[in-house]
């Protein structure tokens, strides 16, 4: 996709983070965007600041882990706009618990929203998309952890999500080659971002609340990396937090350039870390 300029742009988890700076970025190109989010304070505040850029919006609040409310997403940008030319895929939730803490619900919560909310944008968009037979684009928001090993002390949920968005994203890239489509997908893998991702669970519905006395222990402060033998201190001489707004620009850039993979952090540990996962599979076929 290489021009922007009054193309329709749909972002959710469009309310603050990556999102939110994506949708800046589009304002930027003077693209019509499409604010979808389930935080409706988050949702009014990037509204607001759209107005202020002189951007073309419009706000949906969205709970994308249903398929009611992705469907309706898709219906009122049709009606705003008559056209989406840029879909992101980006809302998402974290957890800090071992994997054996997740309660059902919890599985069922955090799929919902960052895999399932994959999964409804794809099933519901793509057939627009590819309808209106005009360059288009398909961004779905992964990670890092969707392609190393594991996701730290307390992401079994959350890694699960990100290695099925990168699948999900890999067969959509094949389907649409082998139809020739002027639609294309990208899978967004950010390393460190400074967003909010751990206070999506605050928004999580009655039928997905554990008992009150439900107890776990919190993995959040655990040191991933010192099973790697590497201090926090190491780390950061290796890679950075990153803000939303550089992600963004990344993310942007890989759209322009067509690309599969959109990859934030290439640094040596991210490298290494990517390339330790996929040596250990290697070495199985030398067995």
């Amino acid at each position: 996709m290489k021009e922007f300029k009054d193309k329709v742009a749909v972002i959710t988890g469009a309310g603050s983070g990556i999102g939110f700076a994506l949708a800046e970025r589009c304002a930027k190109e003077d693209m019509k965007i499409v604010l979808a989010d389930i935080d409706a304070r988050f949702l009014r505040s990037a509204k607001r600041k759209m107005k202020k850029k002189g951007a073309n919006s419009i706000s949906v609040l969205t709970d994308v882990s249903k398929a009611s409310d992705v469907e309706l997403l898709a219906k009122k940008t049709l009606e705003a706009y008559g056209a989406v030319h840029l879909l992101v895929n980006n809302a998402g939730i974290g957890g800090t618990k071992y994997t054996w803490d997740y309660t059902q619900k919890d599985w069922e919560w955090q799929l919902g929203v960052c895999l399932w909310g994959v999964i409804h944008g794809v099933r519901i968009f793509t057939p627009i998309m590819l309808k209106q037979d005009v360059e288009c684009h398909i961004v779905n928001v992964s990670s890092m952890e969707g392609l190393i090993k594991g996701s730290g002390p307390g992401g079994a949920v959350y890694g699960v999500s990100k290695h099925g968005s990168i699948s999900l994203s890999e067969t959509l890239h094949t389907d649409l080659e082998i139809k020739k489509s002027k639609l294309k997908v990208s899978v967004a893998c950010p390393g460190f971002v400074s967003t909010r991702i751990f206070l999506g669970d605050i928004h999580r519905p009655e039928e997905f609340q554990n008992p009150p006395d439900t107890q776990f222990e919190d993995t959040r402060g655990m040191d991933y990396f010192a099973n790697f033998g590497l201090t926090m201190e190491d780390v950061l001489k290796e890679t950075s937090l990153m803000s939303s707004e550089e992600a963004a620009d990344i993310i942007f850039q890989g759209i322009r350039e067509e690309k599969l993979y959109i990859l934030t952090h290439k640094d040596s540990l991210m490298k290494r870390l990517v390339q330790e996962r996929f040596d250990k599979i290697l070495e199985e076929f030398e067995k």
